[in-house]
């Protein structure tokens, strides 16, 4: 069956420039989108295009279109508890991949995240939780390998935020799907830490 998804307009470059100038405005109290015009949502209807995909934490304080001032049909997010990756996540970025086409994928932790928090308590302090939230941070604490428990816990925190993006950046890449998908140059994937305080998206180097 034939894709009938039109392909977003912005090279993955493009997109993540989009992106960080959108967090510019959004700092700056200069965004753009506080209300969406009938027009814009009866020609989305239509299909959708968006520059970018998103996997971000489901915290109600980080909200990917509003920190990104982006609009309706602009970003596709995928949001679960600490940013964790699961196969129904996991075949969420691949539909993004496969069908939308968005030419950059962005795993955005936070600070403060409370499943990180709790992710920490659980490796370092023995810490329990009911048995869902521990399958959820078990997806997390192997992350935690190469960090310094003996950190001052606010180093510790910002460290482990960190951590479990790039432990994130790096099953996707390690994936057959991603793999592939980087090998013929399908996409670009980067990490994002957004800073509660400031409102800032800050992008990770490599």
């Amino acid at each position: 069956m034939p894709d009938s998804h039109p392909r977003p307009a912005y090279t993955a470059e493009q997109a993540l420039e989009r992106l960080k100038a959108g967090n510019a405005r959004f700092v700056a109290g200069e965004a753009r989108f506080p209300t969406v015009q009938k027009e814009v949502l009866a020609d989305l209807a239509k299909g959708q295009a968006p520059y970018a995909t998103i996997l971000g934490c489901s915290d109600s304080r980080v909200p990917p279109e509003l920190v990104f001032d982006a609009g309706f049909g602009e970003l596709f997010i995928i949001r679960v508890a600490g940013n964790v990756l699961g196969p129904t996540i996991a075949g969420t970025l691949q539909y993004a991949g496969t069908h939308l086409h968005t030419p950059l994928f962005v795993v955005m932790g936070h600070e403060g995240c409370g499943a990180v928090k709790a992710a920490l308590a659980r490796k370092y302090e023995s810490a329990e939780h009911r048995s869902r939230i521990e399958t959820l941070l078990e997806g997390i604490v192997p992350a935690f390998d190469d960090l310094d428990p003996t950190r001052p816990p606010e180093q510790l925190m910002h460290a482990a935020v960190e951590a479990n993006v790039r432990w994130t950046l790096r099953a996707l890449r390690e994936s057959p799907e991603g793999k592939a998908s980087l090998a013929r140059g399908d996409f670009q994937l980067v990490g994002a830490v957004y800073e509660l305080e400031s409102g800032r998206v800050r992008f990770l180097a490599d």
